[in-house]
């Protein structure tokens, strides 16, 4: 579609981060219509470039988180180099950051000298711990965020170590909560006068305020959540079973028709109709009853038989999704999830497709991610820097 319809058209982003948890933010303004300038080192640029798999030198991933953004070279330690970032920032509606705080700082771009620049500047700050507190000067990554903030704890099976899950999953989420905090501040701005402000997210406290009840309960009973593999805790039953052909399903059946209707599906009517387990708390009471009971009949059924039978009987239930699973669903690809682009000698690869789905406004890939400083000539010359002084600040190795 015409980026100019998406809703985020017209806001100016200036992107500072590196690697994931920024840079994951400014992608998802700039799918759905923002103008995201992502400054890079010019030795070598945003090391995300180098991460995972590469084709041709580049990483596949960098290519899907750095879609619709223009690449700008600037060294932020050169004083012309941050002349040019407070001409961008001037004129832009937010700036995005995931630097240890304290180090924009120390080059002279912090929050004060950014906003004396650009009073309606609203700042996305995204750290391991925050803009404050006595751990905020340390460094952390997602790895730091995930174990500080509950999720690591939880995660695994109880007579084994903690565990993570397969991606950078703190990350991501203090991302989410980013861009969230962002368009609230933008809303404010425009509802309440022209004041920008910052908002900082710390990756612990953005995984930390996804823990469900952790909190309240141990509050009220001192009960501290430890590791159930892969049952729900207090909710039976929602579980992962193993199928006959060495496959695993996860079923979900805690509502108490939706228990009933499996418990006839798999054979066991005298579950169905048993009065102490016709709610949540009696079937938890019975959780290990329960799931032999499932995992029996799982395990005499191959896993698409399985699932036809739970499907027809109205039964919440999934094969665990490789990306091969994926790749060839009918419901990833009716709802365009799998998006195809291509690569810069024109090999056509897939890329995943972009979330949420909006009626009438969605986003879109309009580039894949760019080269390194591919844009940086013409965002400099739309802030009145001429050929000669473009050729100049290259020649200094400023850009």
């Amino acid at each position: 579609m015409n980026s100019a319809n998406k809703p985020l058209s017209g806001l100016k982003v200036v992107e500072l981060g590196t690697l994931i948890a920024g840079p994951f933010a400014a992608r998802i303004m700039a799918e759905f219509g923002a103008e995201v300038i992502k400054i890079e080192s010019p030795d070598g640029g945003d090391p995300l470039r180098k991460w995972r798999k590469l084709y041709e030198g580049t990483s596949l991933w960098w290519y899907v988180q750095s879609r619709n953004k223009k690449s700008v070279t600037v060294n932020l330690k050169h004083p012309a180099g941050r002349e040019i970032v407070l001409k961008l920032v001037a004129e832009a509606d937010i700036v995005i950051e995931n630097f240890r705080p304290g180090v924009l700082e120390k080059l002279g771009l912090g929050w004060e000298t950014l906003s004396a620049a650009n009073p309606g500047l609203v700042m996305l700050r995204l750290s391991g711990f925050g803009q404050s507190g006595p751990m905020a000067a340390q460094p952390g990554f997602g790895a730091m965020g995930e174990s500080m903030g509950g999720l690591r704890y939880v995660t695994g099976f109880p007579d084994r170590p903690p565990v993570k899950t397969g991606i950078s999953i703190g990350d991501s989420i203090a991302a989410l909560w980013g861009v969230i905090g962002t368009l609230m501040a933008l809303r404010h701005k425009e509802q309440q006068g022209g004041k920008g402000q910052v908002v900082d997210v710390a990756l612990y406290e953005a995984v930390f305020a996804m823990m469900e009840s952790l909190v309240p309960e141990f509050d009220v009973f001192g009960f501290v959540r430890e590791r159930t593999g892969n049952i729900m805790p207090g909710i039976t039953p929602s579980n992962t079973h193993t199928t006959r052909d060495g496959k695993h399903v996860a079923i979900g059946a805690n509502g108490d028709a939706i228990f009933r209707r499996l418990m006839q599906t798999i054979g066991r009517d005298d579950l169905a109709v048993d009065p102490q387990l016709s709610d949540n708390a009696g079937r938890d009471a019975r959780r290990d009853e329960l799931y032999a009971a499932i995992d029996a009949w799982v395990a005499t059924q191959d896993e698409a038989d399985a699932l036809r039978l739970l499907s027809m009987a109205e039964v919440p239930a999934s094969r665990i999704f490789s990306i091969a699973d994926m790749f060839a669903d009918p419901q990833f690809l009716a709802r365009q999830m799998i998006e195809t682009a291509r690569l810069p000698d024109g090999k056509s690869f897939k890329m995943p497709g972009i979330v949420p789905k909006l009626s009438a406004t969605p986003g879109s890939t309009e580039w894949i991610g760019p080269k390194l400083g591919e844009h940086t000539d013409e965002v400099l010359a739309g802030l009145g820097y001429d050929v000669a002084s473009i050729e100049q600040l290259r020649a200094t190795s400023t850009i």
